[in-house]
C-alpha cells in the first residue's frame, strides 16, 4: 500500500467534512488518534490540517483543539464533488496568470523566498509524485498569497481543494512521471524568475505555458 502524504490525508478528512461526518463546530478527534487512523506520522497530519485550515474548512484553537468551520452549501458541495482535473485547469487558466501580475506588483521578498523553497522541494521530489504534489500546491498557494488579495486567495484555496479529491489523486499517479516533473520544475523556476525580475507579462505568459503543459498531460492520461 502506497504511503499517504499530507495531501492524501487532507483529501480524506476534507471528504468526511463535506459529507457531514464531521459537522460544523464539531471538534476533530485528537491528533494522535487521527494520525493512527490514517497510518501517518503526526507531522504529516499537521501539514494536512494546515492545508485544510488555509482552505477555511477547519480552525485550530490553542488549548482547545481543532474545529470544523465548513458550512454545508449545495453549490459548494456539487462544485467540489463533481469537478474534474480538466475543469480545475480551466479555472486556474482564468486566474493564475493574473495572480502572477499581482505578485509582481504586491509580492514581497518573503513571498519570493517561500516560492523558492517550494521550488527546491519540488526539485528534490523528481521521483516522488506525492511529495512533488504537496510542494506544487504550496508553491501555488504562496503565489496566491503574494497577491495580497484575500478574495483571490480564498478562491484559489477552493480550487486547490479539488487537487486532493479522488479524481485528481488518481490522475496525479498517472501523469506525474519524472520527465513531466522535470518539465514542471523548469516552468516553476521561469515563473518565479519573471516575478522576481518584475516582469508581469513574462510571468503571466510563463504561467500560461505551465498550465497548457498540465492540460495536455491530463488530456493524454484521460485518453489512455
Amino acid at each position: 500500500m502506497a504511503k499517504l502524504g499530507s495531501a492524501d490525508v487532507a483529501s480524506l478528512i476534507r471528504r468526511d467534512i463535506i459529507k457531514g461526518i464531521y459537522r460544523q463546530h464539531e471538534r476533530l478527534p485528537a491528533s494522535r488518534q487521527m494520525a493512527e487512523t490514517h497510518g501517518v506520522a503526526r507531522n504529516t497530519l499537521r501539514d494536512a490540517l494546515s492545508q485544510l485550515e488555509r482552505e477555511g474548512l477547519i480552525q485550530t484553537r490553542a488549548g482547545s483543539g481543532t474545529y470544523v468551520t465548513y458550512q454545508k452549501g449545495t453549490e459548494t458541495i456539487e462544485a467540489l464533488e463533481h469537478a474534474n482535473p480538466l475543469e480545475l485547469i480551466d479555472a486556474r487558466f482564468a486566474l493564475e496568470p493574473h495572480l502572477c501580475r499581482l505578485s509582481v506588483l504586491q509580492g514581497r521578498q518573503t513571498d519570493f523566498e517561500e516560492m523558492a523553497r517550494q521550488c527546491e522541494r519540488m526539485e528534490r521530489a523528481e521521483h516522488d509524485p506525492v511529495a512533488f504534489s504537496e510542494a506544487d500546491t504550496a508553491f501555488h498557494h504562496a503565489l496566491a498569497k503574494s497577491s495580497r488579495n484575500n478574495l483571490l486567495i480564498w478562491v484559489i484555496g477552493q480550487i486547490n481543494a479539488v487537487r486532493s479529491m479522488d479524481d485528481w489523486t488518481r490522475m496525479r499517479h498517472v501523469t506525474l512521471e519524472p520527465s513531466i516533473i522535470r518539465k514542471y520544475n523548469e516552468q516553476h523556476r521561469r515563473i518565479l524568475t519573471a516575478i522576481r525580475s518584475r516582469e508581469p507579462e513574462e510571468a503571466a505568459n510563463a504561467m500560461k505555458v505551465h498550465l497548457e503543459t498540465a492540460r495536455v498531460s491530463l488530456m493524454r492520461a484521460a485518453d489512455a
